[in-house]
């Protein structure tokens, strides 16, 4: 299986430059599954119904979210209904949505499941404990998840613990792509973080000067998306079908 994963969509500029760039990467890619992470897609924070809409039409067949997903109350209705978006499984069993989709496309099987940090952010329960009780009641051979995290350390103790365990883990959150796509000893494919689909020139794809304001001020601040040229972060990832191993894994790192 050809696995193509992109990092943090943010707002409109994010969502415009997925829409030309994510075509081509899956014609080049050649990708069987599509995974995008579409938690900050909304020009005002969070996930929409328009915004998701638009990542689906570029051709993601599953959207993971995190720690914004419930923003916009909109959504949470999709969250229950369109089984192509996830949020974390570690949140609560009431809240909205669902944590895990099982993609079956052809003689493809794979199970995608959006996790949450604890370090640094809140979830109702620990993810190791969390993809622990998934993996006991769920026989794929094919798993992936996107550990949506603020703390490094988190992120690859995770995938220490899954190392032989899943295919595939990627990490989320902090839009900052890491260098350090591998596959681990037990054959699980690696990268602590993404990256980001929004403005080049921003932080973290917000408008510089209200970030920094924010940090030198100490004052509440409303970010806004930055515009102008965008980046596009990722992976493509070969996963073998009958060992459910990651046998190739490389960046994506598009200007």
């Amino acid at each position: 299986m050809r696995v193509l994963a992109i990092g943090d969509v943010v707002g409109s500029c994010g969502c415009q430059r997925l829409k030309t760039a994510l075509p081509e990467l899956k014609k080049w890619s050649k990708a069987d599954l599509t995974i995008v992470n579409g938690e900050n897609s909304a020009d005002s924070n969070g996930i929409s119904r328009s915004s998701a809409s638009l990542i689906f039409s570029c051709g993601a067949d599953i959207i993971t979210t995190g720690n914004h997903v419930y923003r916009q109350r909109e959504i949470y209705d999709e969250l229950d209904r369109e089984a192509g978006i996830i949020r974390p499984a570690n949140y609560h069993p009431d809240a909205p949505g669902t944590g895990s989709y099982l993609f079956e496309k052809g003689r493809f099987r794979a199970l995608v499941v959006n996790l949450s940090g604890q370090l640094f952010m809140e979830a109702y329960e620990s993810p190791f404990a969390c993809i622990d009780r998934l993996l006991a009641k769920n026989n794929v051979r094919i798993v992936i998840v996107d550990i949506h995290a603020e703390a490094t350390s988190e992120k690859t103790a995770l995938a220490c613990h899954l190392d032989g365990r899943v295919s595939l883990v990627f990490g989320t959150h902090t839009h900052v792509q890491t260098a350090d796509e591998k596959i681990l000893p037990g054959g699980t494919g690696y990268i602590t973080d993404l990256g980001m689909c929004a403005a080049a020139d921003s932080v973290l794809g917000m408008k510089k000067d209200l970030a920094v304001r924010r940090l030198i001020t100490k004052m509440p601040e409303r970010f806004e998306p930055a515009s102008g040229s965008c980046l596009i972060n990722g992976i493509f990832a070969e996963i073998d079908d009958n060992t459910g191993k990651t046998i190739h894994i490389e960046r994506i790192n598009l200007i």
